[in-house]
């Protein structure tokens, strides 16, 4: 005999809601992929109360009671905050540095070509998550972040040298020349040391997206600094590097 039971309420956030659960898996196992795959046929879909569904992905409906809608929440809602909150912290990182870096050289645009490499690391590590089929994970992004501070040591070499040959009365060409000469082999060292480390961690299922971030990022950018950074302090100092071999060959 048909009958009818009580069925439980529930609400977040002080909301009515219903809550509707699904899990992927397969090749592309990351909800992320389903989400948007539903979204396409979800989309501004009309209702039979009348209107269309509403969705909403990083807040809360602004009038709950206006119709209905459809927040994506879940992992999605997790993976938003994760990353959001990975690029703050990049982007506070990239600020501090680039205070360090004019507090030790006394300048404001030389900051600007010491980091230029930093963007270079996305060619490494793009590309080498493709290659190894790895998704780009939250660890990958704390590998990017500490690939940051890794490249800037390494411009921060080649600066400090031309600065110091430079003083020594060496024309200011030849010292850049002889920077990418003379510092590429500890560059290069240090390089691989932080991936032969790395090394070890890419196979675990957490930590694999750090250790392709920092492989194929520090060999891509280490290669692109030991060209990039001569190249554009040259062409951003040649000026005053010049008028100042001119007078220090006056006064000897």
């Amino acid at each position: 005999m048909p009958s009818a039971r009580e069925k439980t309420i529930y609400h977040k956030d002080l909301l009515p809601v219903v809550f509707v659960f699904g899990d992927a898996g397969g090749k592309l196992d990351s909800p992320l992929y389903g989400l948007f795959g539903m979204r396409a046929e979800l989309k501004d879909k009309a209702l039979e109360q009348g209107g269309t569904l509403a969705e909403y992905f990083v807040r809360q409906p602004a009038d709950p009671y206006a119709g209905f809608s459809l927040k994506w929440d879940g992992e999605w809602q997790v993976t938003y905050e994760t990353f959001r909150d990975m690029g703050i912290a990049y982007a506070v990182g990239l600020i501090l540095i680039y205070i360090l870096v004019v507090a030790q050289f006394k300048s404001y645009l030389t900051p600007l070509v010491i980091m230029a490499p930093i963007p270079l690391t996305i060619i490494g590590v793009m590309p080498g998550h493709a290659l190894l089929g790895a998704q780009f994970t939250a660890t990958s992004m704390i590998g990017m972040i500490a690939l940051a501070g890794i490249i800037v040591r390494n411009s921060i070499l080649l600066v400090d040298f031309v600065n110091e040959q430079v003083r020594g009365g060496m024309d200011f060409q030849e010292a850049v020349i002889q920077a990418g000469a003379t510092r590429a082999k500890p560059i290069v060292l240090t390089g691989l040391a932080a991936m032969m480390g790395a090394f070890f961690i890419l196979d675990d299922p957490i930590f694999s997206g750090l250790a392709v971030s920092l492989i194929f990022g520090i060999f891509v950018s280490t290669l692109l600094t030991l060209v990039v950074i001569p190249v554009l302090y040259y062409a951003a100092n040649y000026r005053k590097f010049s008028s100042l071999n001119q007078e220090l060959s006056h006064d000897r």
